[in-house]
């Protein structure tokens, strides 16, 4: 495959990109190495590789979620700068 200066157009146009007339030989030039890169990818056999899910062997180590009270009411009120019995006071911020 190779770009042509029509074929960039009409990219552009579904992309909604204006493309200068200055960068249209840069791109095109850029665009046609990519293809060719890709191309090169092609030759490599890759019969029997499996496909990766992610590029770490790692497991997550999840947990089983406890609620555990480590904070009583009270001590989480006692450094608010205003609260009432159970609530942090706020300065209102909607109208």
């Amino acid at each position: 495959m190779n770009i042509t200066r029509e074929l960039l157009d009409k990219i552009a146009h579904l992309a909604r990109l204006e493309i200068q007339e200055d960068e249209a030989e840069k791109l095109m030039t850029d665009m046609n190495a990519i293809i060719a890169w890709i191309d090169k990818l092609k030759e490599v056999d890759t019969e029997g590789v499996e496909p990766l899910t992610s590029l770490s062997h790692e497991v997550n180590a999840f947990r089983e979620d406890v609620i555990k009270q480590e904070l009583s009411r009270e001590e989480a009120l006692k450094n608010a700068p205003a609260h009432d019995a159970e609530y942090f006071r706020v300065p209102k911020v909607i109208e």
